[in-house]
């Protein structure tokens, strides 16, 4: 087999086909809504960050698979205007996998989506030189067999791992276990680890799995970040909010950006932060992915939310 190009970032992972429906306010039980629009646009976890990154003018490579329908189609072009090299399994006569986002009026999103198992990616699926031929890794564990198997090889070749897990997965201890930097979504650490406390979570995470960093996002109250002898906790940008769908994502993006420039951690978190806060400024998972430019200046110039914590040198 051909060796496998080296990139910056390979991601194995989701993507999604992303139905998004503004809404004045959610919907109460029982009532029936009008809608007015609906975008159908490419999104998913993986697939958006390493779109990000390619924008930003990184070399990207992404793992994973689709359909034989018109939104596979919708992907692979998406995937080809970025100039992202795609590794795709294609299942015949399946759907890809779609997801209905229902924005409110404060631009907060609520998805709802369904699951196909014969998308699912198997480690047989994987091929080793994809991974080990780039300077990062990211996955978001859905698959978590297959993210624990692309974990092992990157790990053992010396490529840094990233995840962005939001879900208890089965299995999905043992991935952390070949995690660099878990970044996770709010609730994440204290389900994990059954502590109440998001601080000792991040902490009791960090010593039972050996990463190098965990951190929590926490939306306005920003991230949330424990390296093992100090916490990081940057405030998130205050900006006009349509959409908050992909702001993980891209925060994801925007830290795997800082971390491959060699940026100190404060940097890299500020820079994800202004990213993430960038893109729910327009509608749909990438549709708010401005330019390094364009996000350095929201560093220097744009106002943030409050702390919502202080970083202090130790735990207790």
């Amino acid at each position: 087999m051909t060796k496998s190009s080296q990139v910056d970032l390979v991601g194995v992972g989701l993507n999604a086909t992303d139905t998004v429906i503004p809404l004045s306010s959610y919907p109460v039980l029982g009532s029936k809504v009008e809608f007015s629009t609906a975008d159908v646009l490419p999104g998913g976890q993986v697939a958006s960050t390493v779109v990000a990154c390619q924008r930003w003018g990184m070399r990207t490579r992404y793992v994973g698979s689709l359909g034989d329908d018109s939104a596979a189609t919708l992907h692979r072009k998406a995937f080809a205007e970025a100039g992202v090299e795609t590794q795709l399994i294609t299942v015949s006569e399946c759907a890809s996998r779609q997801s209905l986002v229902l924005v409110d009026g404060e631009g907060e999103r609520t998805v709802l989506w369904r699951r196909d198992e014969r998308l699912d990616l198997r480690p047989s699926d994987l091929d080793r030189e994809w991974i080990v031929n780039a300077r990062a890794l990211h996955v978001d564990g859905y698959d978590t067999a297959t993210a624990t198997v692309a974990a092992r090889w990157a790990r053992a070749a010396g490529v840094p791992v990233v995840a962005d897990l939001d879900e208890l997965y089965p299995g999905v201890e043992e991935l952390i276990e070949n995690i660099d930097y878990l970044i996770v979504s709010r609730d994440f650490p204290c389900r994990l680890m059954a502590e109440v406390d998001l601080e000792k979570a991040l902490g009791m995470m960090h010593l039972r799995y050996g990463c190098r960093l965990t951190a929590a996002t926490l939306g306005p109250d920003g991230v949330l970040a424990w390296d093992g002898k100090e916490f990081h906790h940057t405030c998130a940008y205050r900006v006009p909010v349509v959409d908050t769908t992909g702001a993980g994502d891209i925060f994801h993006a925007g830290f795997i950006y800082g971390l491959l420039q060699g940026w100190p951690l404060e940097r890299q978190l500020d820079f994800a932060c202004a990213a993430a806060a960038l893109n729910c400024m327009a509608v749909g998972a990438r549709g708010g992915i401005q330019t390094v430019e364009a996000i350095e200046e929201l560093m220097a110039t744009g106002s943030r939310y409050g702390a919502a914590y202080y970083a202090r040198a130790r735990m207790g």
